[in-house]
């Protein structure tokens, strides 16, 4: 059985039991959004919806849409799942004007209804999957219309809000019968965020209301989202063909590290002397691939707000495209040392004055790209500077190729 199975049986099992005892709650003066009056806002958040279409959404007794029909003018469509809460709204309040008593799953009416002004729920849409419900809320709103839930945060057992978009068991505690079992999604305030945002809302404010005792932990969570517009259609994409591209072009970067002992070089196991970096692996940004290679080969930690990219260099070796991206690394943390099973290792301070002969070809153009004063020789490659990076003045070794700007 399902988790939404299972709560549509305990809530039909809590509507017999209602039934029975033949309880009917009073409609109120002032719709309330926790289960003690009181205690935070009304119908106001709602916004105008005289004359609008209204969902109540696990409408239950039906006492909340009869208070928005007869006091706000509203015309209020009440979907229940349980077929016992359903006959008890029918019990107390069939015929009233602007109310309409819908017996069914949300998920299910929605596709066959036009489009609702607003919709709330209240204390009910956690004994739904949110990803099952929110897109067909979406759907089931005109844009810009208000979405308000009121939702569990901390239970009576002083169990607070899961981290992960997961279902766990609750109990729906009665007080002369034995509590009923449900399944619910107890969600930190920052997951619904995500979810209605995911699933095209945006929302103007989350609240927390407290019981009016101090000493009782439950905790309700109060949230307000609206429906964003439509967005036109996007343009699609596609793959060339359906087979990988034939390998043609290699991206790596180079890491420039400058402290008062000068600038930081390594030697390769094959003797050229280079900036710590290295090959961009699939899916990794270019900061991302700095920060990993400097761990990797020096030992170094630093952040992405320490990382300022240069700009692209692009030659070729052969019938392969070389990109080489520069990067400066304006702070750190450690110091540097080899690494074991990396390539590259013997990390030295060189001040800019006195570099060593035999830089690598990438690291060579990196550094004249960063600085074209400094005498180094290498092979030519041209260099797009970033937006935020002032392009450096010509060298006369760049004008002569037409390659470093």
């Amino acid at each position: 059985m399902s988790d939404e199975d299972l709560n549509a049986d305990a809530w039909t099992v809590y509507g017999r039991r209602q039934l029975n005892r033949k309880y009917v709650p009073p409609v109120p003066e002032q719709l309330t959004w926790t289960p003690w009056e009181g205690i935070g806002p009304g119908a106001e958040i709602l916004g105008a919806i005289t004359g609008k279409r209204v969902l109540d959404i696990g409408s239950g007794a039906g006492h909340h849409a009869v208070h928005l029909s007869r006091t706000h003018g509203a015309q209020v469509t009440a979907i229940e799942l349980s077929p016992t809460q359903h006959q008890r709204a029918i019990d107390s309040h069939a015929g009233v004007p602007g109310v309409q008593f819908v017996l069914g799953d949300v998920v299910d009416y929605l596709p066959t209804a036009e489009p609702f002004d607003a919709a709330y729920a209240i204390g009910s849409l956690a004994f739904t999957d949110p990803h099952r419900a929110l897109p067909a809320l979406r759907n089931g709103l005109r844009p810009e219309a208000p979405l308000i839930l009121s939702l569990l945060h901390t239970d009576l057992d002083e169990r607070g809000p899961s981290a992960t978009v997961a279902s766990r068991e609750q109990l729906i505690r009665l007080r002369e019968d034995p509590p009923l079992a449900v399944q619910m999604w107890v969600l930190a305030p920052e997951l619904w965020e995500d979810l209605l945002a995911e699933h095209g809302f945006r929302v103007e404010a989350v609240d927390l209301l407290r019981h009016p005792d101090k000493n009782v932990p439950v905790v309700q969570q109060l949230i307000r989202a609206r429906r964003l517009p439509d967005q036109p259609a996007r343009i699609s994409s596609r793959p060339r063909t359906p087979g990988r591209p034939a390998p043609h072009a290699t991206v790596g970067v180079g890491a420039i590290l400058l402290s008062d002992e000068g600038l930081l070089l390594g030697r390769h196991r094959h003797g050229t002397l280079e900036l710590p970096g290295g090959t961009v692996e699939p899916g990794e940004s270019l900061e991302a691939t700095v920060i990993r290679e400097l761990a990797e080969e020096t030992g170094l930690v630093t952040g992405l707000s320490d990382v300022r990219l240069l700009g692209t260099l692009v030659d070729h070796i052969e019938d392969v495209v070389r990109v080489t991206v520069g990067a400066i690394v304006e702070d750190w943390r450690g110091r540097p040392a080899t690494q074991p099973n990396e390539s590259v290792g013997d990390w030295a301070w060189y001040p800019l004055d006195q570099l060593p002969d035999g830089l690598f070809v990438c690291s060579a153009q990196i550094l004249t790209a960063w600085r074209p004063d400094l005498p180094i020789d290498h092979t030519p490659a041209h260099f797009t500077p970033y937006d935020y990076h002032k392009a450096p003045p010509p060298t006369a070794t760049a004008a002569a190729t037409d390659d470093i700007p």
